[in-house]
């Protein structure tokens, strides 16, 4: 089949479907379709095709693109239309997660796959009811068993609707915790003869170092350069 008559194929099964799909499965999907079609469809016509419609959509007369998210092939609102695309779904499920799922949730991504003792561990409560929204949800699943701790309990991991919602493809792609952490450091300040009052209004000497130790406490340093 030519590239230009499987194209449709492809953009109706991505239409039409409630999830992404995977170019493999997009394969099988039509070649279920065009059974009575002699010769098979291959990966990579399939491949070939999507790398046409995803060229096609990026024009800017179209309001959404075909994207790689959630481990599969989508159609997409682009970005300069999420504003107005929000008044249709602005309260979408997960704004109503509270701080406590958002935490778990987090906690799950990053250290995944996770028993719900870890999770309590780090964050100092009780996180079954947390756990469970975010089950309803399927944000995250039941992924297996730690069968290295005592009584083998389950662990969890985030679902295929997490990544979809994110728009990445696997866990990997989730920002790095120290790239994060890096723009939240402050490093400590030396201030150089500065007059400083104390609170007896007392001015400490133009020689002396004043610096802020890590910890956030101010010392003083004596200047060891002599004077003239």
């Amino acid at each position: 089949m030519e590239i230009n008559n499987l194209i449709p194929h492809i953009e109706a099964l991505i239409f039409a479907s409630d999830k992404p799909l995977t170019t493999l499965e997009i394969t099988e999907l039509v070649n279920n379709a065009l059974s009575f079609v002699e010769d098979k469809i291959s990966l990579d016509q399939v491949e070939s095709a999507i790398e046409g419609i995803t060229e096609k959509y990026n024009s800017e007369f179209y309001a959404f693109e075909m994207k790689q998210s959630g481990g599969g092939w989508q159609f997409l609102t682009k970005k300069e239309y999420h504003k107005t695309v929000a008044q249709l779904n602005g309260e979408k499920f997960l704004k109503r997660l509270s701080a406590a799922s958002l935490e778990t949730l987090a906690i799950i991504a990053y250290r995944q796959p996770v028993t719900k003792g870890e999770i309590e561990a780090i964050r100092g409560v009780s996180s079954d009811y947390a756990v469970q929204k975010l089950l309803e949800k399927e944000l995250i699943l039941i992924s297996g068993r730690n069968e290295k701790l005592p009584g083998h309990p389950l662990v969890y991991s985030t679902s295929r609707n997490f990544m979809d919602y994110f728009g990445i493809n696997s866990s990997d792609e989730l920002p790095k915790i120290k790239e994060v952490l890096a723009d939240q450091l402050v490093e400590p300040t030396i201030i150089k003869n500065t007059e400083l009052l104390t609170p007896s209004s007392e001015s400490i000497e133009d020689d002396a170092l004043l610096s802020v130790t890590e910890e956030g406490e101010l010392i003083e340093k004596e200047n060891n350069e002599s004077e003239d």
